[in-house]
């Protein structure tokens, strides 16, 4: 059953209103990006702001994490809220007057504006304690990027309470793939298992003048990347889809030498169990075999990576119902297919039923197929989206705590 308008009257106001300060945090961390599971200079910023709002605040013993949490004034179930903290290692050419001012550094997919948005979302929660049914969880998390921040804040305690758990959790990620301020979610797999590939070919090195008296690797590994999109067109059915990705290929010293050895390195992405495993064993299998084909000898080493984000229905229906009494039905749509990037909040949906949205941010005037998206270094946020960002996190606390009687588990989002 749809969320009552009234439910969140004043709400996206108030959120407008606290614009200029959440901007301004995320100015502040964007100028001074830091990358990894140690980031002190952003914790410190997300402490001081949220100074003052009367939460229980906590730090992580290994990571630069803050978990912050809002009691309501009435008992109800725990709802966590989570947003990422940490850059990219790359350098920025946005020409942005708060561009980063770290050599190699940059918050290029947008965990700048995931911060500041949850540190406004905790001031509006804040504000509506005496509205609050239960309690909310704010996790802010280091280490998204690379190393599993959130599996490490799991193991530290985040999900746990001493009313039994978190009942649920929601995350908004921000994009310029949609119109600023629009909100796009779906029920199911949302973002995809990312897994590492490394192949080394072993051949026999020799003059580059006579190759019949050497066994090349190189031709080798440029056989083993064709076949690998081969095998993905060929055994993964399209409505399961797969994504093999050759990003390096490494052979040699020099123009005339043969060399002994080529490294491919790149990465597979699935949505499924069973697509996950049918391509490893289809990576392994064409390594092994097109290199025995030639003589040669290939090492395969997979590295497991970040599941799949897998959005509850019921959670999915619960977000989707909040945002559009709060946004109006128009600005919040169904999200068609997945995007087939990897995202560790997939953890916490291992854990918790939940469900991750995507929030558009695209700046004006330019096309949102022509914008410059997440992991570019170009890539520029619309900010007034950042209000509607932390108002739906708002949101979606509120309706799992105030409405209750509204909770529709058998719902899923309209399109």
């Amino acid at each position: 059953m749809p969320v009552p308008p009234e439910a969140f009257q004043g709400l996206l106001a108030e959120a407008r209103a606290a614009l200029p300060g959440i901007v301004a945090l995320r100015r502040s961390i964007h100028r001074l990006p830091e990358t990894g599971t140690h980031l002190p200079r952003t914790q410190q910023a997300v402490l001081e702001a949220l100074d003052g709002l009367g939460l229980d605040l906590a730090t992580g013993s290994n990571l630069s994490s803050v978990t912050a949490r809002l009691e309501g004034a009435r008992p109800g179930p725990t709802v966590l809220l989570r947003a990422d903290m940490d850059a990219l290692p790359m350098a920025e050419e946005t020409g942005l007057d708060f561009a980063s001012t770290v050599p190699g550094a940059m918050h290029a997919c947008g965990h700048d504006t995931h911060t500041a948005m949850l540190v406004g979302a905790a001031r509006l929660l804040a504000a509506r304690r005496a509205l609050l049914a239960g309690r909310v969880v704010f996790m802010f998390q280091p280490a998204e990027e690379s190393g599993g921040g959130a599996r490490h804040m799991i193991d530290e305690g985040v999900l746990e309470t001493a009313d039994g758990g978190v009942a649920a959790a929601f995350a908004v990620h921000v994009t310029t793939r949609f119109e600023s301020g629009t909100l796009h979610l779906r029920p199911g797999p949302t973002f995809a298992a990312s897994d590492g590939l490394h192949v080394t070919v072993r051949g026999r090195g020799g003059h580059a003048s006579t190759p019949h008296r050497a066994l090349d690797p190189v031709l080798v590994a440029c056989e083993i990347v064709q076949a690998l999109q081969s095998m993905v067109t060929r055994t993964v059915d399209v409505f399961d889809p797969a994504v093999v990705t050759v990003a390096s290929i490494h052979a040699g010293t020099t123009s005339n030498v043969i060399p002994e050895t080529a490294e491919i390195r790149g990465t597979f992405r699935t949505l499924t169990p069973a697509t996950r495993q049918l391509v490893r064993e289809g990576i392994t299998r064409v390594a092994h075999h097109v290199a025995a084909a030639h003589g040669a000898h290939a090492e395969v080493a997979l590295t497991e990576g970040y599941p799949p984000v897998v959005n509850d229905p019921a959670r999915t229906a619960a977000l989707h119902d909040a945002a559009a009494a709060l946004l109006g039905p128009g600005r919040v749509h169904h999200l068609a297919e997945p995007f087939m990037g990897a995202e560790d909040f997939s953890y916490v949906l291992q854990r918790v039923p939940g469900a991750m949205a995507f929030l558009g941010a695209c700046p004006p005037g330019v096309p949102p197929a022509q914008a410059p998206d997440c992991h570019s270094n170009r890539v520029v946020f619309e900010e007034d989206a950042l209000a509607v960002g932390a108002a739906v996190h708002a949101a979606a606390a509120l309706r799992a705590g105030i409405l209750p009687d509204h909770a529709d588990p058998g719902a899923v989002p309209r399109t």
